[in-house]
């Protein structure tokens, strides 16, 4: 009797081996499944940047080098040295409290990896200290390392506040206007007013915000602003920050508000032409060439050679020394139509008169009669 090898005997035959996978299947999506999150976890460990020093310790003056790993390629990073601060909770008063003048910037390598020498100087507020890293431009990232500076005053850190959360709670407004000095190119300048709770347990004190000011394509420039006050749990506060622009700016700007990591509003700000600086270009490019001419018209004038028969000022009269020796000139007397015929060369002569004394008209001329009158 032959066997038949068919659809039949084959899942006979493979009926053991798939038993056998699905017994061992569930002991190993544990270990599969813990290798998955392993992986982005070490990525992300691989990518947060760190910062390592030459030195622990150095007093005002000394020098350390500043080291780091795991940045942007190519990133602008600003390297200060901060008090009131602890890599745990980050330079607490901002960058108020870092040695700003003594500060570097580095830029990374390809790698994101760097190393900088920075000068040791004693920050505003007393230690515990950090050198506190940071971008410039881009993503924003930082990072700390602990450092004491030989010499400083110490103190303790304020208490934690960390379980404040703020949240704006009403829309963001400009507030104030322009003067005349804005329209002849003085920075323009506002106030952005805004309303925030604390969503958290514990309070908040002199929060820290950070205002952003952008134009056109370009990332908004971050400036810090310390509003001076306490936002209880549940409460809320008005705060109002200064907002200014540099000289002589126009257009369309974007203002825009950040606590902590997060960006909590924006509001547009549409600034106008400081036409005043227009105006004072285009009437100094008139009067300036008018001053010229008239001035080089008053140069030749005054240079020009004169000649005899120049012309009299208007009004001017010769004096005794000018008309002295020179013949008197009178005004003709209407003369008689003889005297005409016989021309000025017998003006010296007698003019006879036209009738004799006995020959007048009115004596020869006949009286007139009237009716009844012999």
């Amino acid at each position: 009797m032959t066997r038949r090898t068919g659809p039949e005997t084959l899942r006979r035959a493979a009926s053991p081996a798939r038993l056998l996978a699905l017994a061992v299947l569930p002991a190993l999506l544990p270990a599969l499944f813990l290798s998955v999150l392993a992986v982005p976890g070490a990525r992300a460990a691989e990518s947060a940047p760190t910062v390592s020093l030459s030195k622990k310790e150095a007093g005002k003056g000394g020098e350390i080098t500043v080291s780091g790993k795991g940045w942007r390629g190519e990133a602008l990073l600003m390297l200060l040295i901060c008090g009131q601060a602890t890599p745990e909770r980050g330079v607490i008063g901002g960058t108020n409290s870092c040695a700003n003048g003594a500060g570097r910037a580095v830029t990374t390598d390809e790698k994101g990896a760097f190393s900088k020498k920075l000068p040791v100087a004693e920050p505003p507020e007393p230690c515990p200290c950090v050198v506190h890293v940071a971008t410039v431009t881009g993503e924003q990232a930082s990072a700390d390392a602990a450092f004491t500076v030989a010499g400083h005053a110490t103190a303790e850190l304020p208490r934690r506040t960390g379980g404040g959360k703020l949240a704006v709670l009403a829309a963001t407004r400009l507030e104030g206007d322009s003067s005349l000095l804005t329209w002849f190119g003085a920075p323009p300048a506002r106030r952005l007013v805004f309303t925030v709770g604390n969503l958290g347990p514990a309070p908040v004190e002199d929060p820290v915000f950070e205002i952003g000011t952008a134009h056109g394509v370009y990332a908004p420039q971050w400036e810090e602003r310390q509003w001076r006050g306490t936002v209880a749990p549940g409460a809320r506060a008005r705060i109002a920050l200064p907002v200014e622009l540099s000289a002589g700016a126009h257009g369309d700007y974007q203002i825009s508000l950040r606590y902590g990591k997060k960006v909590l509003a924006e509001q547009p700000w549409g600034v106008g032409r400081p036409w005043g600086v227009t105006l004072f270009w285009v009437l100094l490019c008139l009067v300036v060439p008018a001053a010229v001419f008239r001035i080089g018209m008053a140069v030749v004038d005054r240079i020009r050679p004169r000649t005899g028969g120049a012309h009299r000022t208007a009004g001017a009269r010769p004096g005794p020394a000018v008309s002295k020796g020179l013949p008197r000139r009178t005004t003709p007397v209407a003369r008689t139509a003889r005297s005409a015929a016989a021309g000025d060369a017998d003006a010296t002569t007698a003019v006879l008169p036209w009738f004799t004394p006995d020959s007048a008209p009115s004596e020869n001329r006949p009286r007139p009669t009237t009716k009844g009158q012999a």
